[in-house]
């Protein structure tokens, strides 16, 4: 008897230690209320509503109103935006969340990405290119998280190696750690639609029209349909592309080769180069605005996930 007494205390301090350990404190402000300052933190508030009102009980007025100034626990949401859209710092594999403000102007728009998980990498050759194809990672990971995907963003923040060292970066030093954060995760997350988006560009990105390329690994027949969708989705909104052909853009340069062999995902490159004068029969030449080509890249990827849904049901 004593045993069974003593097992229940235990579970009932378990359950509340787990609860308390990952919920944490923020405080009230001004027009606050349950559902505006759940909002605020990227909680479902009709979801944690009822867990909100059980952590902070004997803070709240009347049922529902707070007192400004004071501390309120905001429960721990596994689906919250912050929870949804992780950015992973490299080599420690620090994590922390893409989105810390601004939460409450957010709104899922469906959970048709529910069961996906996406990884980005961005890499650039130049300090316009950098800025570009980060905002570019940070707005898609926005779009795909409020159709409600998880998305980790991978930055390595080690001293770039000179670009003689490249069969140096192609090793366990170099694109390991890329390799290593994105294999735990994939374990983490068995049995869920898992796909890794490396998006590079070259030289520097201006205002007008950029050239778009999508490449595979030639023996990934899940990174060749993605690659396939998104390249569908980008011919449809891109300019005058006559010289553009229908030809197999697979991966060849070191680095992104070692990722393919090595990552647990399906793997898909977008090149991007933002020369208007190109003549390379694999680019397509589309807008260099962020939000729409992160819009258009969404699109590809949601119409690469439907497209596995429906082989699934046949």
């Amino acid at each position: 008897m004593q045993r069974m007494i003593f097992f229940v205390l235990w579970v009932c301090f378990f359950n509340y230690s787990w609860g308390q350990q990952n919920s944490y404190t923020v405080i009230a402000e001004s027009g606050d209320g349950i559902y505006s300052i759940l909002r605020k933190q990227g909680v479902d508030p009709v979801k944690y509503y009822q867990a909100f009102i059980e952590l902070n009980e004997e803070n709240i007025k009347d049922g529902s109103f707070l007192y400004v100034g004071r501390e309120y626990q905001i429960p721990f949401a596994p689906d919250s935006f912050k929870n949804k859209a992780i950015r992973v710092t490299l080599p420690e594999e620090v994590e922390e969340p893409i989105f810390e403000s601004g939460l409450n102007a957010l709104n899922r728009k469906s959970n048709r990405l529910g069961n996906a998980v996406y990884y980005l990498i961005t890499e650039t050759s130049d300090s316009s290119g950098d800025r570009f194809t980060k905002q570019i990672g940070v707005n898609l990971a926005r779009e795909l998280m409020v159709h409600g995907a998880t998305v980790f963003i991978l930055e390595d923040k080690r001293e770039k190696h000179p670009k003689e060292n490249e069969e140096v970066l192609a090793d366990q030093n170099g694109m390991g750690v890329f390799v290593d954060a994105v294999n735990k995760r994939f374990l983490k997350h068995s049995g869920k639609y898992q796909r890794l988006l490396v998006i590079r560009s070259n030289g520097t990105i201006q205002n007008g029209k950029i050239n778009v390329a999508v490449y595979h690994h030639e023996k990934s027949k899940e990174g060749q349909r993605l690659a396939a969708n998104i390249e569908e989705i980008f011919k449809q909104h891109g300019a005058n592309n006559k010289r553009f052909k229908d030809v197999q853009t697979v991966l060849e340069d070191k680095n992104s080769l070692y990722l393919a062999k090595n990552v647990l995902p399906a793997i898909s490159l977008l090149d991007i180069t933002g020369s208007s004068q190109s003549s390379n029969p694999k680019e397509i030449q589309v807008s260099s605005n962020r939000n729409a080509f992160a819009r258009w890249l969404t699109n590809g990827i949601m119409k690469d996930y439907a497209d596995l849904d429906f082989e699934d049901q046949d």
